[in-house]
């Protein structure tokens, strides 16, 4: 089940008024659990084992590294779910990469090893809730947070449907003391969720859907097209990507603010960041912060040294880029992304960095943005190839600049969409608190406007068929 679909409001619209109606926690609990299950059972039954499973697996031994007092027994405790949990995944994401890539590497050596491609479908949300999960594990190892002593509360922790395939990746710190008490919506909670939820679903339709289905058939059809065209393409997927994301996100926490949940924020326009450092910091927070809180300190951080740090950074983002996909491009994307943070971190060395203000926006100020925007944009080229070929492909021809009948289309378009997300987040930026517009438009205009965006994206989601989300397949 897909936000942007009818079945997901039709779902919404059964489970909201019962939710509202049961009497207490525990009942309110155990009706999200089941109906987080259906939700994701909607995909494919078959894979509810295996959340039920990791699920089961983390509660009792979070619950035992509890109780254990001996630091070797713990420790044992907390390999034996990174075990559970990254063996799981690494057999369904990753099982046929490697086998591919031995026999390749074996291949070249002169031998040959014949090895079983198995067909493995990869369960949806998997990358997610592992990482969810062991954020848990984790916290609970390093005395962080005490564990779950209830089943039902934990269960929902884990599949609460807003957030349970694609994120944000949240942290049991923040999200179990609000599930082990009787979840109400406050009136402020409601009147937030409406506009996230419209505001994000145009973003994924309107935006995403529209500029996807351009990238999909230029990077299809790459020899039949010139290098500018090619370079829209591009920019038209770092829309693509950052509207279908930040619009989940946006769908995601809009929905769990009607069940009185508060998930973190995602994104803070990352395209407006002044530096690698800083668009790490607004893009895809609750992954970028995980994999500095887990991985990156995990590995010394910045307290051994320089070189180590960059080292450090590298490995980081390298496994970052791997945790997107089962694919060397994603390992190209990370290491480009642990490159700029390294070349940044000592170019900055001593000075602190910290998010800026994006407004007023001074010369430097837009110049810096650019030149961040350009190092970003590069990397999603191996993002969103498919191959090595298509790779090839497009560095062969972004230096043939002549044009075609349809290049002033492309790149009027490409600008049209450009402008758009940026304006859109601008307004984001500046309505963070009350404004003078807030004060202008009136509470009947504002929702009067979020009712006709709602059915304008509807009804051209009824005529469209609805895309799924990127992040769905990671």
């Amino acid at each position: 089940m897909i936000f942007n679909s009818f079945i997901f409001f039709v779902f919404l619209g059964v489970v909201l008024p019962v939710f509202y109606l049961l009497p207490n926690k525990t009942s309110k609990n155990v009706f999200l659990l089941i109906a987080s299950y259906f939700f994701y059972g909607y995909w494919d039954w078959r894979f509810c084992s295996l959340l039920a499973f990791t699920t089961l697996v983390d509660y009792f031994i979070g619950n035992a590294i509890h109780r254990t007092e001996g630091e070797a027994k713990r420790k044992r405790l907390l390999i034996v779910s990174l075990v559970v949990n990254l063996g799981i995944l690494g057999f369904f994401k990753y099982f046929n990469f490697f086998i591919d890539n031995i026999r390749d590497v074996s291949a070249g050596l002169g031998f040959k090893l014949d090895f079983i491609h198995m067909n493995i479908i990869l369960p949806v949300g998997l990358s997610f809730y592992v990482f969810h999960n062991l954020s848990y594990i984790i916290d609970i190892y390093r005395r962080k947070i005490e564990p779950s002593q209830n089943i039902i509360d934990f269960g929902l922790f884990v599949t609460f449907f807003p957030q349970l395939v694609a994120g944000p990746i949240g942290r049991a710190s923040a999200l179990l003391p609000q599930l082990s008490r009787n979840l109400k919506p406050t009136r402020a909670q409601v009147y937030e969720a409406i506009p996230l939820i419209v505001s994000g679903l145009f973003r994924k339709v309107m935006i995403g859907d529209t500029t996807g289905r351009f990238v999909d058939h230029i990077f299809e059809n790459m020899e039949a097209y010139k290098g500018i065209e090619l370079l829209s393409a591009l920019v038209l997927f770092s829309i693509q990507i950052y509207a279908d994301f930040s619009g989940y996100t946006m769908v995601a926490r809009g929905t769990s603010k009607l069940f009185g949940v508060e998930l973190m924020k995602n994104f803070e326009q990352p395209y407006l960041s002044h530096n690698i450092t800083e668009f790490w910091r607004r893009w895809h927070i609750s992954l970028s912060s995980w994999l500095r809180d887990y991985l990156y300190i995990s590995l010394g951080g910045n307290r051994k040294g320089q070189t180590r740090t960059y080292v450090n950074l590298m490995l980081t983002m390298l496994l970052g880029g791997l945790w997107h996909g089962a694919s060397w491009n994603f390992v190209i994307w990370g290491g480009l992304h642990g490159l700029y943070l390294a070349v940044h971190k000592m170019y900055s060395k001593g000075r602190s960095i910290q998010a800026e203000n994006v407004w007023p926006v001074s010369f430097r100020s837009a110049l810096s943005m650019a030149g961040t925007y350009v190092l970003v944009l590069f990397t999603w080229l191996f993002f969103r190839s498919t191959s090595w070929e298509t790779t090839r492909i497009f560095f062969s021809k972004m230096w043939h600049w002549e044009t075609s009948e349809y290049t002033g289309w492309f790149v009027l378009t490409t600008l049209t969409y450009l402008v758009l997300i940026v304006a859109m987040d601008l307004v984001l930026y500046a309505t963070r608190k009350e404004t003078e517009l807030d004060r202008i438009l009136s509470v009947p205009l504002r929702y009067g406007v979020m009712a006709g965006t709602f059915f304008f994206t509807m009804m051209y989601l009824y005529q469209s068929k609805p895309m799924p989300f990127i992040y769905f397949k990671f």
